[in-house]
């Protein structure tokens, strides 16, 4: 889950909302969301600890064609544009270290089609974590133990120098005097210019804000589609699901009170760090322009090595995840045959090398921003239509084992703030949250095309 979100996606949301206490009740009701969420498939993980996780549920409540759509919906949009997002992520702060990988240099330039340092980077780090995971679960599992311990101990000493500046200086004060007031910035405004939100413009601006909160706290469901390589997944999955997205919950929440210490909400376009504030953070590295603040001019290469530490290790488990969903479909005769095949170490290469193309397809169409936006509409989509599946469940499945079953008024919040949400983008970024949707119904063609030819074979 912790990946690149978070030392980034503030900045917008920030622009959105305008105000402290707006800002952080976008990331407690993401956080809130995300729980909801974990608890329902904790019930759902309990009754089909099975590899496939959430593609497996699916076509337990609602057939064949829905869990297809979903499994093609992971495919072409959601885990692999995740996997192009934070992978471009990566190269972007590695510009930090390394100019020639930065998203400013152009190696190639075909005209209708511009490609940065900074994009055959991403190529490359998807390329060789796929290798690796290739080689087994073991190296996989190893990278990404190392690398979740690193990123979590960084960021509570992110947060510990956060607090400590909360009480020897009055930026967070000053952040949350007026804590309630919510500004959009509206930068085609001449002058640019705080626009004041009132009534429901400031509800709909809390749900587009969540577009990138949403996003950071994203890919809790994975840890299901590894299930048959898990012990006692039964137990083991529902309580990963509620420890995990718990302890992020809390870490989003601290580091945000932290750059709230460091940084003043509302900036503008200037040559100084605090003057830009978190709202204008220089490309929206708002992670950086803290480290800056607690450790001066070297804090830019603090973060930058941080946030790199992070992508990575969320990338490793997000391609290790994604591929075992593939080879479930695969199994089930929806996706490339080839694909449900193991190798000699005991996992679906072939799954994993389909997953790397499209990924590096993806990181060659847009920016991390465009990747985000593509993936999070599709993603909340099927989140939504898998938890309603477990009301389906109960009732055609009554007698089905349940070793965890979670209480009613849980999933029914989850649907209702989800659906909220998803009806929010779908209306003020509605042509990234249309291009996921149509990319799922693509599905529907694909599906009975898949159907016709296994008729004939």
């Amino acid at each position: 889950m912790i990946g690149s979100g978070i030392f980034i996606v503030s900045s917008e949301m920030s622009r959105t909302v305008g105000s402290a206490g707006w800002l952080m009740l976008a990331w407690v009701l993401t956080g809130v969301i995300t729980m909801l969420g974990a608890l329902s498939y904790g019930e759902l993980a309990s009754m089909m600890p099975k590899a496939g996780g959430q593609y497996v549920y699916i076509q337990k409540a609602y057939g064949k064609l829905t869990a297809f759509l979903y499994g093609w919906t992971v495919f072409s949009v959601i885990q692999t544009g995740v996997i192009a997002a934070v992978a471009v992520a990566f190269a972007k702060f590695a510009g930090v270290f390394i100019p020639i990988v930065s998203e400013s240099n152009i190696v190639l330039d075909l005209g209708f089609m511009q490609v940065t340092g900074a994009q055959y980077l991403a190529l490359s780090v998807v390329i060789f974590l796929t290798w690796l995971n290739s080689r087994g679960i073991k190296q996989g599992k190893w990278v990404q133990r190392i690398f979740t311990f690193t990123k979590i101990a960084a960021l509570i000493g992110v947060v510990g120098i956060g607090l400590y500046f909360a009480f020897t200086h009055n930026v967070l004060a000053e952040n949350f005097n007026d804590m309630w007031s919510a500004s959009s910035y509206n930068g085609l405004a001449m002058p640019a210019n705080w626009e004041s939100l009132t009534g429901m413009a400031v509800l709909f601006a809390l749900g587009t804000a969540m577009l990138g909160s949403l996003f950071s706290t994203d890919a809790w469901n994975n840890v299901t589609f590894i299930a048959g390589e898990i012990e006692n997944p039964k137990v083991n999955i529902p309580k990963s699901l509620l420890i995990g997205t718990t302890l992020v919950t809390v870490i989003y929440c601290l580091v945000n009170i932290a750059y709230l210490s460091l940084l003043p909400l509302k900036g503008g376009i200037f040559p100084s760090i605090e003057a830009q504030g978190i709202s204008h953070a220089a490309n929206e590295r708002i992670g950086s322009a803290a480290a800056v603040v607690m450790f001066g001019n070297a804090g830019v290469y603090i973060m930058a090595a941080l946030i790199m530490v992070s992508t990575f290790g969320c990338n490793n488990g997000l391609i290790l995840s994604g591929s075992r969903l593939f080879k479930a479909m695969a199994d089930d005769g929806l996706f490339f045959k080839k694909a449900g095949k193991l190798n000699k170490n005991r996992v679906p290469e072939n799954a994993l090398w389909v997953q790397a193309i499209w990924a590096c397809a993806l990181c060659l169409s847009g920016s991390f921003g465009q990747l985000l936006e593509y993936c999070m509409f599709a993603s909340l989509l099927f989140y939504i239509v898998t938890v309603s599946g477990l009301f389906v469940l109960r009732k055609k499945e009554p007698d089905m084992e349940r070793p965890y079953k979670v209480k009613n008024i849980l999933p029914i919040l989850y649907i209702i703030l989800a659906g909220l949400i998803a009806l929010d983008l779908l209306v003020f970024k509605w042509q990234s949250s249309l291009l996921g949707l149509g990319l799922a119904a693509l599905g529907i063609p694909i599906y009975y095309l898949i159907n016709a030819r296994d008729e004939k074979s």
